[in-house]
């Protein structure tokens, strides 16, 4: 069974603006854009930085330090110098709850 923790209030979420949460000690980034909700791990699979701190655009999230483009809903890099993917997670909304499950979806 998949166990949901809470990660923010849905009106903590502003559109296409990342929000980073830490989840027993893993760090997520929360991003609502397009009408959903996303989880994605937090930390560039191509160098040790947060991808809250980056821009949202087109149901991706850019690395603001080398500019690769993870997608939102698998955590594939579309631009290089990434090529590993990094984890996405099952969201659910619950009244104005975000919870999050820390098992991967990727």
């Amino acid at each position: 069974m998949t166990s949901f923790v809470r990660a923010c209030g849905l009106s903590e979420l502003e559109e296409d603006t990342p929000k980073r949460v830490e989840l027993d000690g893993t760090p997520v980034s929360l991003v609502r854009t397009e009408g959903e909700v996303f989880a994605i791990h937090d930390i560039c699979s191509h160098a040790n930085v947060s991808l809250s701190e980056g821009e949202v655009d087109d149901c991706h999230i850019e690395c603001w330090l080398h500019g690769s483009r993870f997608d939102l809903r698998s955590g594939k890099p579309d631009s290089l110098p990434a090529t590993r993917p990094v984890p996405v997670y099952p969201v659910k909304i619950e009244g104005d709850d975000v919870l999050v499950s820390l098992t991967q979806e990727s």
